[in-house]
């Protein structure tokens, strides 16, 4: 009998977060560059890779799957769990500070209206994972990276959560938890995951990039700052 009534219950409502100056008043993957920079680990052909994939990122050109398969082939043979220990250390002082006063109270609202949680990134698990701990936030769809025999391999796990891919992640999450997509909300600063955001029924863009500012003018959505 309670499982007949549990599949009367209405589909769930979903909050989804971008990570990357939404939650985060910084970008995790500058922070990053920014510690292997304090750290000593830095190469000058390592600084312009990141500062050309950063270029291109502002002009809206980035190549998504061939720039993470770039920077991962770098840290291919690690040790999984050293590295994961390690962004651990590095999570705690480089990118807590970095929480969004606006996105703990907007995430506080949605918990408190039964809403199901979850960040969306296109960052590694190696930071969405302890944010999302940090938060309280239960769930987290992230790009992640291949471990085998505890190592990792340096592939991506496909798709990667960018663009469409946020997409497919979200909608499989929505299928595997009964969420309704169209009276659920998506928070992003990014035109990028404008995929995502025309699929929910409520996206608010947050402290947006240009275009998505304009695109959002144009679709008469929310605009709000976190920080």
């Amino acid at each position: 009998m309670a499982r007949g009534r549990a599949m009367d219950q209405e589909p769930a409502i979903a909050a989804f977060f971008d990570v990357d100056y939404t939650v985060l008043s910084v970008s995790s993957g500058r922070q990053w560059v920014r510690y292997l920079r304090r750290s000593g680990r830095m190469t000058w052909s390592l600084w312009w890779t990141f500062v050309w994939l950063a270029l291109r990122y502002y002009l809206g050109l980035l190549e998504f799957p061939r720039a993470s398969a770039k920077l991962t082939a770098m840290i291919a043979g690690a040790d999984e769990k050293a590295f994961r220990e390690e962004t651990r250390r590095w999570f705690e002082e480089w990118v807590r500070p970095y929480i969004a006063p606006g996105a703990v109270e907007r995430i506080a609202w949605h918990r408190a209206q039964g809403h199901r949680l979850a960040l969306v990134s296109a960052a590694t698990e190696y930071v969405v994972c302890p944010l999302a701990e940090a938060l309280g936030v239960p769930d987290y769809l992230c790009t992640r990276l291949e471990v085998v025999d505890g190592r990792l391999t340096g592939r991506v796990v496909e798709p990667p959560c960018y663009g469409p891919g946020k997409v497919y992640w979200v909608e499989r999450y929505a299928a595997e938890h009964r969420v309704d997509l169209s009276r659920s909300y998506f928070y992003s600063d990014s035109y990028t995951d404008r995929y995502l955001l025309l699929r929910v029924g409520h996206p608010v863009a947050v402290n947006p990039d240009p275009r998505l500012r304009r695109l959002a003018q144009q679709r008469g959505w929310p605009i709000e700052r976190f920080y």
